[in-house]
C-alpha cells in the first residue's frame, strides 16, 4: 500500500504523463482498489460474525450495505454474498461455519481478482453437490482462481460449467419433452445506444445448418507465445457470423437488386472526406463515422458516393473496388491470410487494405495492399499501429511506442508460404 505522505497527482496533471506510465498506474490502482474491497469485506464479515442487528440495528448484512453505502439493493445483495462466501460464518453453538471459497478470498486479498470474477467462482462452487469430497472441491476452486488471475468472468463461468460436469456428471434430471414446432422469425433491432442487432427464432433444421457453418469459423485462434485467444465464445461467434455474412453476400448465386449484385451505398461530403473528420451515411443503417466509411471502402461491396456542399453528387464510385481477381490471388500467395502478427484468420475471411489510404491517392497495387481480417482491419484504422511492405516484399507491422518503445517491426509467421 502507498504511504499517506506519498505525492498525489490530480486529474489535471495526467496529461503530462507518457502513455506507458498511464497504463502502469491504472493497473496499480486496480490492485489497490481490489485490496481495499477485500479489507472492507473482512470488516463486514467480522460485523456479521458479531451479529449485524446488535452492531448496527440492521436485519441483514445486505440491508446494512444498502443503507450505509447508498447502493442499489442488487449491488448490496451481491456484495453481501461475496462477504458470506469468502469468510467464515457466525458460530452457532460451536465452530464458525467454514467459508465457501477460502482460496478465492486469498487471491482477493492480494488484489489479484475483483468482484465479477469472484462472483463467477462462488456461483460455481455453490452448485457443487455436498456429496463431492472436500479435497475435490478445493482442487476445483484452485483451478478457477488460477484462471481468474488472467481471465474474465465469462471464461471463468465456462470453466466452472466444465468443472461441474466433471464433479457432477449426472447433473439435473433432463425433461422428457419433445421440442415444439417453431416458425422462423427475424427482426433487425436498433438499440437506444446506437448499436445494431438481430433477434430471431429458428426452426431446428435452420439452427443446425447455421451452427454447423459457424462452428468451425468460431474456433479459438491458435495460442501465440502461450497466450490464448482472449475472445469469449459469444465474441467468437459474433466474429464468425460477421465473416459468414460477408462471404455469403459476395456469392454470385445470391439474388441481386435491379440487375446488379447486392450492394450498399455510403455517402459523405467532400470536405469531410478531405479533412478526415465528420461522418458518413450508410444505406439501410444511418450515420457512421468517417473512419468506418473508409474501412468499408477498402475492399467491400460498397458503392461510395461523394457529395458537394449543397448535397449534389460529385462522384459515384463503382460498387466493386479496383482490387482485381489476379491481385487477390497474388495477395493470397503472399500473405496466406490475415497478415497481422499472430493472426491465423484464413484468406476467405480477410479483405484487402490500402496501406496508403485511397483518399490519400494510394494506388491499388500489390505493394500498397495487405490482407487483414475484420478485427485487425479496424485496429489499423483506429490505432497507432503502422504497416509497410519490407524490402523482400512481405508486410511488416510496427506497434505503438507505448507497447514497444524499440519500434521493432513484426511479421505474421502463422501462415505457411511456399
Amino acid at each position: 500500500m502507498a504511504s499517506d505522505d506519498a505525492p498525489q497527482k490530480t486529474s489535471t496533471e495526467w496529461w503530462r504523463v507518457d502513455t506507458a506510465t498511464l497504463h502502469a498506474r491504472k493497473q496499480e490502482l486496480e490492485v489497490l482498489k481490489r485490496r481495499a474491497d477485500a479489507e472492507q469485506n473482512a470488516i463486514l464479515a467480522e460485523i456479521n460474525s458479531r451479529g449485524v442487528r446488535g452492531c448496527s440495528g440492521h436485519s441483514t448484512l445486505a440491508a446494512l450495505i444498502f443503507e450505509d453505502f447508498l447502493v442499489t439493493d442488487k449491488e448490496a445483495s451481491a456484495r453481501a454474498d461475496r462477504v458470506l462466501a469468502l469468510h467464515p460464518g457466525p458460530s452457532i453453538g460451536g465452530d464458525p461455519e467454514p467459508p465457501l471459497a477460502p482460496l478465492t478470498a486469498e487471491a482477493a486479498a492480494e488484489g489479484a481478482i475483483g468482484g465479477s470474477q469472484i462472483d463467477a467462482i462462488i456461483r460455481t462452487l455453490a452448485r457443487i453437490p455436498s456429496t463431492v469430497p472436500e479435497e475435490d472441491v478445493r482442487a476445483g476452486e484452485a483451478i478457477l482462481v488460477e484462471l481468474a488471475r488472467r481471465a474474465g468472468p465469462r471464461q471463468i463461468a465456462r470453466a466452472g460449467r466444465r468443472l461441474l460436469d466433471e464433479l457432477d456428471p449426472d447433473g439435473k434430471e433432463p425433461r422428457n419433452e419433445d421440442p415444439k414446432d417453431t416458425r422462423p422469425e427475424l427482426r433487425f433491432v436498433k438499440h437506444r445506444d446506437g448499436t445494431l442487432g438481430l433477434k430471431g427464432t429458428l426452426d431446428l433444421e435452420t439452427y443446425a445448418r447455421l451452427k454447423s457453418d459457424l462452428d468451425p469459423m468460431a474456433k479459438p485462434h491458435k495460442a501465440i507465445d502461450g497466450v490464448r485467444d482472449p475472445r469469449t465464445q459469444d465474441e467468437r461467434y459474433g466474429d464468425a457470423f460477421t465473416d459468414y455474412v460477408r462471404l455469403k453476400t459476395t456469392s454470385r448465386n445470391l439474388p441481386g437488386q435491379a440487375g446488379e449484385a447486392t450492394h450498399i451505398l455510403v455517402t459523405m461530403s467532400y470536405d469531410d472526406l478531405i479533412r478526415d473528420i465528420g461522418e458518413a451515411h450508410l444505406d439501410l443503417v444511418g450515420p457512421i463515422s468517417a473512419t468506418d466509411a473508409r474501412i468499408l471502402a477498402c475492399d467491400a461491396r460498397v458503392r461510395p458516393g461523394v457529395l458537394g456542399t449543397a448535397g449534389e453528387p460529385l462522384d459515384i464510385g463503382r460498387s466493386k473496388r479496383t482490387v482485381s481477381l489476379a491481385q487477390k490471388y497474388a495477395l493470397t500467395l503472399r500473405d496466406g491470410g490475415c497478415a497481422f502478427p499472430g493472426c491465423d484468420m484464413p484468406v476467405p475471411r480477410c479483405t484487402a487494405h490500402h496501406i496508403v489510404f485511397w483518399r490519400h491517392h494510394g494506388e491499388t497495387k500489390i505493394d500498397n495492399l495487405v490482407l487483414l481480417c475484420t478485427k485487425h482491419h479496424r485496429l489499423i484504422h483506429h490505432s497507432e499501429w503502422k504497416v509497410h511492405i519490407a524490402q523482400d516484399g512481405l508486410p511488416e507491422f510496427t506497434p505503438p511506442s507505448y507497447l514497444d518503445p524499440t519500434g521493432t517491426s513484426r511479421r505474421n509467421t502463422m501462415h505457411l508460404r511456399t
